[in-house]
């Protein structure tokens, strides 16, 4: 049989996360074995880099540089939104060609999945010998078959820290607090907001989900009695939460809402979703502190806030892609799966199977009121987000007996 002999691409897409350079390196370290690759690139902003031709040779990066790259968070290869057309795949495809790229490395989520099934198609209609292997990103954990995906890890030990420390600011100055996460049609990384608490009584005490339909009297109802229990409420809310019919709830408290390039409403972006549902409890139940923040782009790239878990799954997963291409010169997307206790596997399924489509929060995760988590979805998400996680303490002195009773 003939080795496939030529060079390598490897790109970037989508939103960055801390660990997608784990990836990318993982890429560039393995490939250097193999003495049928003769040339490493990278391509700068994703597929319109592969277009415009603006490849990197990471042929001559020193170990050394691509170690410190790893450990940095966002894309080191620079990213892009642009969600590519059968016609973009094709011109895509024939810059690679004739750069003589054999192998490609895609590193994305759902929409990047489906760009690699299209340039792979391409290649075959075209009779060109050709490799491509889908490499899985993406923080909101959203990808089908996979367990998790890697950045998710991360941005749920960003998203526990954060509200654990909420919990104890909220504990001395009480009030109700409002943290809206990312998450357009999954409530994975939501969810982790859960993982720092301790007591019972701690926060987030109510968690929303898009996979649940949001009311918002439902909603009120829920926040006036958890403050009367605890004189004091902290809610974790998924960017994506929509009614019973599908409509994002910003569009039914806003009337003028952003979209993005590809009609997307924007969700969370502005703090609009969180200041709106603040307004809300401020109004109808009449609570003077209520505040809302949106976490934002602090939950995929948060330096110093890194699952050391997620770091290694994500090198890991990139050099298990280029063995599949290079050594069993296969196509497909690289899946993990959860064995034991805690442990993954890779394997590679067809493209066709991962393209396009987005996994939910099973059942099994949301409690039967649809306002928080389960202890499954603790079980499931406390191993991705590493080790060392430390949700802090409180004291537990006995208090004085009262001398004037006043």
């Amino acid at each position: 049989m003939n080795v496939l002999k030529g060079n390598l691409l490897v790109a970037q897409g989508g939103g960055p996360t801390a660990v997608i350079n784990q990836s990318m390196v993982g890429v560039v370290l393995e490939a250097k074995k193999y003495p049928q690759v003769e040339r490493i690139y990278g391509a700068v902003h994703g597929v319109e880099g592969i277009v415009n031709e603006e490849f990197m040779d990471l042929t001559r990066e020193t170990v050394a540089n691509l170690e410190a790259v790893a450990a940095t968070p966002s894309s080191g290869l620079l990213s892009t939104r642009v969600k590519p057309t059968p016609e973009f795949c094709a011109k895509m495809f024939e810059s690679m060609k004739a750069h003589n790229i054999r192998f490609f490395f895609y590193i994305g989520g759902n929409d990047s999945s489906d760009t690699v099934r299209i340039v792979n198609e391409e290649a075959k209609r075209q009779n060109y010998e050709f490799r491509a292997v889908h490499i899985p990103k993406t923080v909101d954990n959203d990808l089908v078959i996979n367990d998790h995906t890697p950045g998710f890890g991360s941005a749920a030990r960003y998203v526990a820290s954060a509200f654990a420390g909420i919990n104890y600011d909220n504990r001395a100055l009480a009030g109700v607090y409002i943290g809206v996460i990312m998450g357009r049609h999954a409530g994975f990384l939501t969810g982790a907001a859960a993982l720092g608490k301790v007591y019972e009584e701690d926060g987030p005490h109510l968690i929303y989900f898009p996979e649940r339909a949001f009311n918002v009297d439902s909603f009120l109802a829920d926040v006036k009695a958890t403050y009367e229990k605890y004189g004091r409420c902290i809610v974790a809310v998924s960017e994506g939460i929509q009614d019973e019919n599908g409509v994002a709830i910003i569009t039914k408290l806003q009337k003028n809402v952003e979209t993005d390039a590809h009609g997307n409403v924007q969700l969370s972006g502005t703090g609009a979703l969180g200041d709106l549902l603040v307004a809300e409890v401020k109004e109808k139940l009449g609570i003077g502190r209520v505040r809302a923040d949106t976490l934002g782009y602090m939950q995929r790239s948060f330096l110093g806030c890194v699952s050391d878990v997620d770091q290694k799954e994500a090198r890991e997963v990139a050099e298990k892609a280029v063995q599949y291409a290079l050594i069993d010169n296969l196509d497909g997307s690289v899946v993990m799966e959860r064995t034991g206790d805690y442990a993954v596997d890779f394997r590679l399924v067809d493209l066709k199977e991962i393209a396009a489509k987005t996994k939910h929060m099973p059942e099994a995760f949301i409690n039967a009121a649809g306002n928080n988590v389960t202890e499954a979805y603790i079980k499931y998400a406390k191993p991705l987000i590493g080790s060392g996680f430390n949700p802090g303490a409180r004291l537990r002195s006995p208090m004085v007996e009262p001398i004037l009773k006043k």
